[in-house]
């Protein structure tokens, strides 16, 4: 729920081109723009090599130093630069390597990462493609490493501008994520899926709100559109979405229309005793409260706790908040529900998180997926007969959804599957698996001229405890 956040047109980052910067050394200025592209250039390094979240990098508080000392229009170029290298970086890659006739040394890293900043400014952002090209052979001769192949960086990236419809034509077949992942999604979804939802990732995502009610009348007020989840997507825009009707009187919050499908599975909420395990920022929790739900939200992470009571603060609504380990919440009484939105791999956010894809791999799956099923048969324990568990998160990846599920309930047969009707979701009858568990990815909900298409990739299952079932898993 990520209230901050900005609804920037992706296609147009400024190239701001003020007067010259010291350098960091105490020598010469630098020329303009040279430490935003030699800072692009050390968070790429940072993320594709050392396997570093973007993330906290681009924190303005804990973050990278380099990144923090940029001015905001900088930082904001500098962010488009990564951002679009990281989605397109198997691309970019085998286009430097198609100009290359002698591919580049093993310890030749710190060069590889200019090109690829470079290459990812000519082929894909509006930025003036003399200044890519000037900017990268600046860094090489400023690097004593790179120096010696100032010559080859002018050389490459001045052909790249030249034939640069050529080149992208000729690496569009080219998968833009890296090959484990592909051969993941392969065998999950199919080879043409697969290529779809790779494809999709390019695509930056949009801004969707969740309303406490009346989404038809916020989105013509917002000048959005209803998706099929409820959830309004807003146009593209200039500004933070804090200056928007509505948020200062906390009538809605940012969420991905994905996000919002878990705690809509409870079905009528009047009442009830739910806990959110895994609670921050808050905008499932918030679901939960505006459905009439009596909710615990558990968080482990203080400062995450701390965000999520300002998110409600701000809505204007209340749940009992426990901060701790989620294995050791032992509630009072039995609940009637509990919603695991489990922490993942993330894979299915990869149109904002471009890194996950670059700082995860399948051990981390692996390793994921052993501590969600841990959670979910915790969860079991947690609900009275004939309570739900709604168990989600947002990765593609089977082994952290469909599998996991398939065995705790092959474990525990006081626990049913509770299947998703897919009349109940017109619009979104094809995210719905035929034993009705939902399969959200980034290739479903088409876009127009006005609207970006695409939606997270989550998992959602229903799961009920039948009546006179023993509880330990």
């Amino acid at each position: 729920m990520n209230d901050s956040k900005k609804n920037k047109k992706p296609s147009k980052p400024s190239d701001n081109r003020s007067k010259p910067a010291p350098s960091r050394d105490g020598g010469a200025p630098s020329k303009p723009g040279l430490e935003v592209r030699a800072t692009a250039a050390k968070l790429l390094a940072a993320v594709v090599d050392r396997k570093i979240s973007l993330d906290g990098m681009l924190d303005l508080t804990h973050g990278n130093p380099a990144y923090k000392t940029l001015r905001d229009a900088d930082r904001a170029l500098a962010r488009a630069i990564l951002t679009t290298a990281l989605r397109y970086l198997p691309r970019l890659e085998a286009a430097v390597a198609s100009l290359i006739e002698t591919p580049l040394p093993e310890g030749a890293r710190a060069l590889h990462h200019v090109l690829v900043i470079a290459a990812a400014q000519i082929l894909h952002l509006d930025v003036p493609s003399h200044a890519a090209v000037d900017l990268a052979v600046e860094q090489a001769n400023r690097d004593p490493r790179n120096r010696r192949f100032a010559k080859l960086v002018n050389a490459v990236l001045r052909r790249l501008v030249r034939e640069k419809d050529e080149v992208l034509t000729a690496t569009a077949a080219v998968s833009p994520v890296p090959g484990w992942f592909q051969e993941r999604l392969a065998a999950i979804y199919g080879e043409a899926e697969a290529r779809r939802i790779a494809e999709a990732q390019l695509v930056p995502a949009g801004i969707d709100l969740t309303v406490k009610s009346d989404p038809a009348l916020w989105a013509e007020k917002l000048d959005g559109k209803v998706l099929p989840t409820g959830s309004i997507r807003l146009a593209a825009f200039e500004g933070a979405v804090s200056g928007l009707e509505g948020f200062s009187e906390g009538v809605w919050w940012v969420q991905d229309a994905a996000a919002s499908i878990p705690a809509q599975l409870f079905g009528d909420l009047k009442g009830k005793r739910i806990a959110d395990l895994c609670a921050a920022p808050g905008g499932k929790t918030a679901q939960l409260i505006a459905a009439g739900a009596c909710v615990t939200a558990v968080e482990q992470s203080a400062n995450r706790l701390a965000r999520l009571k300002e998110n409600l603060a701000r809505l204007g609504l209340e749940a009992d908040l426990v901060g701790g380990d989620l294995f050791n919440f032992r509630p009072d009484e039995l609940l009637d529900g509990v919603l695991l939105d489990a922490p993942c791999s993330s894979t299915g956010t990869t149109r904002r998180h471009p890194d996950v894809l670059w700082t995860k791999g399948p051990e981390d799956i692996a390793k994921l997926a052993a501590l969600q099923e841990k959670m979910l048969r915790h969860a079991v324990t947690l609900v009275k007969p004939g309570g739900l568990i709604v168990f989600s998160n947002c990765s593609l990846d089977s082994s952290e959804g469909e599998d996991l599920v398939v065995r705790v309930l092959k474990d525990h047969p006081g626990l049913e599957r509770v299947a998703v009707d897919p009349k109940d979701w017109p619009g979104l009858e094809t995210a719905i698996s035929p034993i009705g568990e939902f399969r959200t990815t980034p290739a479903m909900l088409p876009g127009d001229q006005k609207f970006v298409g695409g939606m997270d990739g989550f998992f959602a299952s229903v799961i009920r405890l039948a009546g006179n079932a023993e509880r330990s898993v």
